[in-house]
């Protein structure tokens, strides 16, 4: 499966005492197998969604470059690691790896992935871990394909006996959902406190008033 494996550290401020092309963090372990890893039956996630997962293309050879260690990635090492992959005569670049939109000219992965192009190479990048919002996406050259995740219509259930010995199944909210229930749980917790101390402060007030003018009217009286 893997036929390859490279390292690129030309940048000083990366330095690392053991520079290794093995993945220390999983990360690209994870991206290159959505993109090419080999069927395995009876996956789950703790028992949920069995079946058989797989990359896009089972069928597919990786080669990998690495160019990020841990105090990031420098564009020199990513050009460097484009134009090995480029000289190397890969079919398809992906690269997992992004940040906020750039110009063209001082972009390596835009400029990486250009020369890619010239030479018929297809580069596939990902659309970064910012959305939902507006003006969100990494890598929006027009010669790549960026690709961003989407949702699915499979829910994980699980059951839950409640305090009268029913059972009730649920499923976890989606992530959008969630944040927006969330948000107008904490906006009406906020309104309440604020109702309520509107209400004592206005209390207080009344109570105060009153008793002024129980107090005003007594000494008026007794003058």
């Amino acid at each position: 499966k893997v036929i390859g494996a490279r390292y690129f550290q030309l940048e000083s401020s990366m330095t690392e005492e053991n520079p290794t092309p093995v993945d220390t963090d999983g990360h690209g372990t994870h991206t290159s197998s959505t993109a090419a890893g080999s069927p395995v039956s009876s996956a789950s996630l703790y028992g949920l969604a069995r079946g058989t997962a797989r990359g896009g293309v089972p069928s597919a050879r990786i080669a990998m470059y690495k160019v990020c260690w841990a105090l990031g990635c420098s564009d020199m090492d990513l050009l460097a690691g484009f134009d090995a992959a480029i000289a190397d005569g890969v079919d398809v670049i992906s690269v997992s790896i992004g940040g906020p939109p750039s110009k063209y000219f001082e972009d390596p992965i835009a400029i990486g992935s250009f020369h890619a192009m010239k030479k018929g190479i297809f580069t596939s990048c990902s659309a970064g871990n910012s959305g939902p919002q507006l003006f969100s996406i990494s890598n929006v050259a027009p010669w790549i394909m960026t690709v961003a995740a989407s949702s699915i219509d499979r829910q994980f259930q699980t059951v839950v006996k409640l305090g009268n010995g029913l059972d009730a199944t649920v499923s976890p909210l989606p992530p959008t959902l969630l944040f927006c229930s969330l948000v107008v749980f904490f906006f009406f917790i906020i309104k309440y406190v604020l109702i309520k101390k509107s209400t004592q402060d206005f209390d207080t007030y009344f109570f105060l008033k009153t008793n002024k003018m129980m107090v005003e009217r007594t000494i008026k009286n007794k003058s």
